[in-house]
């Protein structure tokens, strides 16, 4: 009998042990995005595989939800806490009760800001993905012409990384949109700020007011249609389009495509999304920035475990989030054409060629 009772105490202790508390906890923005459910995927994978026990909560757009997620993650007594924030700035209460309670705080693909409770930060080079964006569109521009017709789009004003990829994209843009090269049809602000390289947040902040898609297809979708009705015929035919990421490029693409005066466009994107890569290979979308989440996961999962272990993670760059300069590992991106979609997405595993059809 002793012996019984014994062995059902050690096998609740030892069940106790293994599924009682969460180890890492992950907050992402939205599930109704296929680029979040593709790091859902990873994280738990990778996470599974590498011995940890781990839960992915979405916050839906909701900054107080999210808040709601990290206190039932503390409740859970996670180690880590993985969050890509809705609102970064918003986020920052979320990350103080975090830290308050003893986790640490990896800052996920977009930066926390406004409080020292992040110790770390994963992200791509989110200048370089703005920057891949307008040197495109320049590639495509003829020499030496002038006039030419850019839209300009952008995420979400709560997004710190919305601002980094316009920074980005302006520094490869201004220059062309100064000398004429370009004309801006779609922000007055944009015009007006046209002769400066470097713009200050604040100026920053009000053309994004005008272009902000909030990353939402219908809202992109939307914008895209008025700026195209209010648009007179001159300012059609041939357009180049700065779209911020794949979900609302693909909506952009789809209102000004069925603009019968819109005769050839050319529009950017990011994160490589199945749905994506299909319309760069039936040419309906002419370029994504591949931000290889394998790489981000694997980076931010490496910095939970040292952690875990009362390590370090490397450090090869900081950014300053208005409070600190946060520790940081940028990760190199990959622009992806018709081109090279193959060799990018299909050689290096990225997405099983299956997924796609009229691949060559």
């Amino acid at each position: 009998m002793k012996r019984t009772l014994f062995i059902a105490l050690l096998f609740t202790v030892v069940a106790g042990f293994v599924f009682a508390d969460t180890q890492v906890g992950i907050v992402l923005p939205t599930k109704d995005e296929p680029r979040w459910i593709q790091d859902q995927t990873r994280f738990l994978d990778a996470l599974k595989s590498a011995g940890f026990s781990a839960k992915v909560l979405f916050s839906q757009g909701d900054s107080a939800k999210e808040k709601a997620n990290v206190e039932a993650l503390i409740s859970e007594k996670i180690k880590v806490l993985i969050i890509c924030p809705q609102d970064g700035t918003a986020a920052a209460a979320a990350a103080d009760l975090a830290h308050k309670a003893g986790v640490k705080v990896i800052s996920y693909d977009r930066l926390i800001r406004d409080t020292t409770s992040v110790d770390y930060y994963v992200t791509f080079d989110s200048f370089m993905v703005g920057k891949a964006w307008g040197d495109y569109l320049n590639s495509k521009v003829p020499a030496g012409s002038k006039g030419n017709n850019l839209y300009l789009y952008a995420g979400a004003a709560s997004d710190n990384n919305a601002f980094i990829f316009f920074e980005g994209a302006w520094s490869a843009l201004q220059p062309k949109i100064a000398d004429g090269t370009y004309i801006v049809r779609n922000s007055d602000k944009a015009v007006a700020l046209k002769n400066k390289a470097k713009l200050t947040r604040d100026e920053e902040a009000q053309i994004i007011g005008q272009v902000t898609t909030n990353w939402n297809f219908n809202d992109a979708k939307s914008k895209a249609e008025a700026n195209l009705t209010a648009a007179p015929k001159e300012a059609k035919g041939t357009v180049y389009i700065c779209a911020p990421n794949d979900g609302t490029a693909r909506a952009i693409a789809d209102a000004f495509a069925a603009d019968k005066d819109v005769k050839t466009y050319y529009i950017t994107g990011q994160d490589a999304e199945i749905a994506s890569i299909q319309y760069i290979i039936d040419g309906k979308q002419s370029m994504t920035v591949l931000k290889d989440v394998r790489t981000l996961v694997k980076d931010a999962i490496n910095a939970a475990v040292a952690y875990m272990k009362g390590q370090t993670p490397p450090v090869t760059s900081y950014y300053n989030n208005g409070k600190k300069d946060v520790p940081a590992k940028p990760t190199a991106i990959v622009t992806v054409t018709k081109d090279n979609v193959k060799k990018e997405i299909i050689d290096s595993g990225y997405w099983p060629a299956d997924k796609f059809t009229g691949l060559k």
